[in-house]
């Protein structure tokens, strides 16, 4: 093979790697720092010290959460605030280690101390999930 041609098959390379590399980058989106059409509806929380030694200080809470479609719920750790998940309406993305999941009605996640998340609507109707959490009083 001659350099000419060896020369046009390395740039062809090159530029399908950049690209593929480019490509790769524009369809990442970075995890939003504020919430973006969400809101929380009914909240009941059971202060957990008088109810186990140890936990003073902390709740067990379980809140309504709309996700409006295109809304966002803003990236966050669950470090010292586990949570389960239920989704009983619409749709939403859930984005965690660089990986994505979806979960529709009827499913459920978790988030445990190493999880750092944010989730998303992708869907044109609302998205309802039922967030029950043991959270740290400020």
């Amino acid at each position: 093979m001659s350099r000419g041609r060896i020369f046009t098959v390395g740039v062809v390379i090159l530029g399908l790697v950049c690209g593929l590399r480019f490509g790769t980058a524009i369809g990442q989106q970075s995890p939003p720092a504020e919430n973006k059409g969400v809101s929380v509806g009914k909240t009941t929380a059971v202060e957990l010290g008088p109810e186990i030694e140890g936990m003073q200080g902390r709740q067990l809470r379980l809140r309504v959460i709309t996700v409006e479609p295109g809304g966002y719920v803003r990236n966050h750790s669950h470090k010292d605030w586990p949570e389960v998940v239920y989704v009983s309406q619409g749709a939403v993305t859930e984005y965690r280690g660089g990986q994505s999941s979806d979960y529709r009605a009827g499913d459920t996640f978790w988030g445990d101390k190493d999880t750092t998340h944010w989730l998303e609507n992708k869907g044109t109707a609302p998205a309802v999930i039922i967030v029950a959490d043991v959270f740290k009083q400020p």
